[in-house]
């Protein structure tokens, strides 16, 4: 502002709509105080050259200037931060999660975050969670009832309020303490899919929505029964319902039923929550993902960068649409989804009557594809968007037997005894196949490392061997 009025004569006023128009980086404003500006200068003896050089370095400034108090700010918020992240973690993730409840986006994108940071983000519980993320005893995060679809404020505060003198011991125990006109049918279903049951012991999700004879669901019966035992509680009635309270608990038995899959507890689980919590469909296939798999689906949002690679992706097919073109011919439209986002992929041609059959709701497959140049339109001869030129489809089941050509087993040469050798040997004696077993026996100290090939012991390499040296905390990689 001072330099303005000193070079080229502004006025204070003048000074500081230049100010207002730098720090708001509005520049068709700037673009009209250029020319008082020169020509003021010019009319101070200023030559012109260095007026352009001082107002280009202006509008240059303007462009990232930042108010000096709020970066003080900005600065002073950024230190309390990171001083809360790196010595309260769980609890600074658990008030992040919070605030972002309502964005599953964000709220996944931080669960993430958290399982970085190796804190343990555990699912709704009806005994222990609040309307928002919290920190239990063991420092662990717990999921907010109120992040479950259907489970509004008033559900969660008479499920908190009526646990105060002790925490519930079944559903029987919920139905009968809490408001059943705020936490209904609908609220502890979705806490059900959620999880918000599961430490109720003797019971699993699918129970309670098994229904009986009458096609009534166990939580139907549950809510008629708390309804039941409140309505004679409000009418002064204990007396006449006491003798027959014990009749009805024994009545309403827990029906037993076959427990969901994982996959299917874990579908529900996300259809109320927006996100897998407890576990995720992929787990089972971690050694694929790790080994087998070279890029995540959230890389294939910009596929510039990948242009003339060979990728490979795998994941769980979320949807499928197959489709027909006015020719006749078919495609199809299908979605997969791994640890980090989802992404839709199209398919056409010989490649759709290929590969269709793998293109089918819940199937975890892997997709090998390079990445080529869009086609040219003769018209215009313009190059369009980057496309998927599909290589080869697996089932993820298969990838392990598919692709691993051998096994390379790392070991300190430090921790190396004949117990281990006698442990190993006879892990691999378990496990006979035509795979090529090695080893990376290595000393840190020295920094010598000697590759060894086994010639007589030839691996089967499958999921439970690769579990079993973890167990035996044993690295390996595979080729």
């Amino acid at each position: 502002m001072l330099l303005s009025q000193k070079l080229a004569g502004f006025s204070k006023g003048d000074a500081d709509v230049l100010r207002k128009a730098m720090g708001k980086k509005i520049f068709s404003l700037l673009q009209k105080l250029k020319p008082q500006f020169i020509e003021g200068g010019k009319d101070r003896g200023h030559p012109g050259p260095i007026l352009e050089k001082i107002w280009k370095d202006w509008e240059a400034f303007a462009a990232y200037a930042f108010n000096k108090s709020h970066s003080t700010c900005y600065a002073w918020i950024g230190y309390q931060t990171a001083y809360l992240k790196a010595h309260y973690p769980a609890e600074y993730m658990a008030a992040v999660l919070s605030n972002n409840m309502n964005d599953i986006k964000q709220v996944t994108f931080f669960m993430e975050e958290c399982r970085r940071m190796g804190l343990q983000v555990l699912g709704p519980d009806v005994n222990e969670s609040f309307y928002k993320f919290t920190v239990n005893e063991e420092h662990a995060i717990r999921f907010g009832m109120g992040a479950v679809k259907g489970v509004g404020r008033g559900a969660v505060e008479t499920i908190i309020e009526h646990r105060k003198d002790s925490p519930y011991e079944s559903l029987f125990d919920l139905v009968k303490r809490v408001d059943l006109r705020q936490a209904n049918k609908k609220a502890l279903e979705n806490l059900a899919l959620a999880g918000g049951f599961d430490s109720f012991e003797g019971i699993h999700r699918a129970q309670y929505f098994n229904p009986d004879g009458d096609g009534i669901t166990f939580i139907e019966k549950a809510l008629r029964f708390g309804s039941k035992f409140q309505e004679a509680i409000n009418a002064s009635q204990m007396s006449l319902f006491g003798e027959s309270t014990n009749q009805t608990y024994q009545d309403l038995t827990i029906p037993d039923c076959e427990p969901w899959s994982n996959l299917a507890r874990l579908k529900k689980e996300k259809e109320v929550v927006g996100i897998y919590i407890s576990s995720h469909p992929l787990d089972d296939f971690k050694n694929e993902m790790d080994f087998f798999v070279t890029i995540s689906l959230q890389q294939l949002t910009d596929l510039e960068p990948l242009l003339n690679r060979e990728c490979n992706v795998a994941g769980i097919v979320n949807d499928v649409q197959h489709l027909e073109s006015r020719n006749g011919k078919g495609w199809a439209r299908f979605s997969i989804e791994d640890f980090s986002d989802q992404y839709e992929f199209r398919i056409f041609g010989e490649d759709y009557l290929k590969y269709r059959h793998f293109l089918v709701v819940n199937q975890f497959i892997r997709l090998r594809f390079m990445v080529r140049e869009g086609w040219v339109n003769r018209e215009t001869g313009k190059v369009g968007s980057p496309r998927i030129d599909y290589l080869h489809f697996e089932m993820l089941q298969s990838t392990l037997e598919n692709n691993a050509k051998k096994l390379t087993v790392q070991l300190d040469i430090q921790q190396l005894n004949d117990t281990k050798i006698e442990e190993l040997q006879a892990l691999f004696r378990s496990y006979k196949g035509d795979k090529a077993l090695f080893f990376n026996v290595y000393d840190d100290t020295k920094k010598i490392k000697l590759t060894l090939n086994s010639k007589r012991q030839k691996i089967k390499i499958t999921s439970t061997l690769l579990e079993d040296l973890k167990e035996k905390q044993c690295h390996f990689k595979l080729n």
